[in-house]
């Protein structure tokens, strides 16, 4: 379970922050479209850590400062190959790129909740990597309630194929540098088994997304 969370700001008193996560291939991503498309206001986190390292992004300056120049882009960003090509495999430069870039993307986080519209928001930050981090917790709106989605190894590799046209052994290679089902398991309060079809998942989240309502009612009671 996760620990209790002090209010750092009176929004977070109107809303539900919602951590969603999952492994690749189990279709985290249609879970959030579909949270979507119910009401939820649904944050990218992976697209904010492209975000900070695009021409202008807050993560730009240090990341060529401690990689060198060689990670530069033509254009003025980072060139993402050429700074996978340092710290894949490498957990000490591993660990040096995210001490850079995730504070910038928590940063990015709090101004997307700030700049929310919608009144008592179910906020929902799609993210891969929540068990491997604090991005989306160490924030001044952090996360209440986690949510992972799980499918069965056999479907996930087939989805990373068709989908992605990564081959199985270079999906299996990457699924387990991520953290495993037990771990994600372990911080969960919600789990959605996307094991059978559109509509069954669908269900699901419709499910979910009831119970989520009934949180942050009792939130604001």
């Amino acid at each position: 379970m996760l620990p209790k969370v002090a209010s750092a700001d009176s929004l977070n008193k109107l809303m539900l922050i919602v951590g969603l996560t999952g492994g690749m291939g189990v279709g985290k991503s249609t879970v959030a479209a579909l949270l979507s498309d119910l009401g939820a206001e649904v944050i990218d986190v992976d697209a904010l850590g492209r975000q900070i390292i695009e021409p202008g992004g807050l993560a730009v300056s240090s990341v060529i400062e401690r990689f060198g120049p060689t990670v530069a882009s033509n254009d003025g960003g980072i060139d993402r190959a050429a700074l996978a090509s340092i710290v894949f495999g490498d957990e000490e430069q591993l660990t040096a790129l995210e001490e850079i870039s995730h504070p910038a993307i928590n940063e990015l986080l709090d101004e997307a909740v700030d700049a929310l519209k919608t009144s008592d928001p179910i906020v929902v930050y799609d993210m891969a990597v929540l068990v491997e981090s604090r991005l989306g917790y160490g924030t001044r709106h952090p996360y209440e309630v986690v949510v992972v989605v799980e499918a069965p190894m056999p479907q996930r590799l087939t989805r990373l194929q068709d989908q992605r046209g990564i081959k199985p052994d270079d999906a299996l290679a990457r699924i387990e540098l991520q953290a495993s089902d037990e771990e994600r398991r372990a911080v969960a309060q919600f789990i959605i088994a996307n094991g059978g079809d559109l509509d069954s998942l669908a269900n699901a989240t419709g499910e979910l997304w009831s119970e989520l309502e009934q949180l942050l009612a009792s939130k604001k009671a």
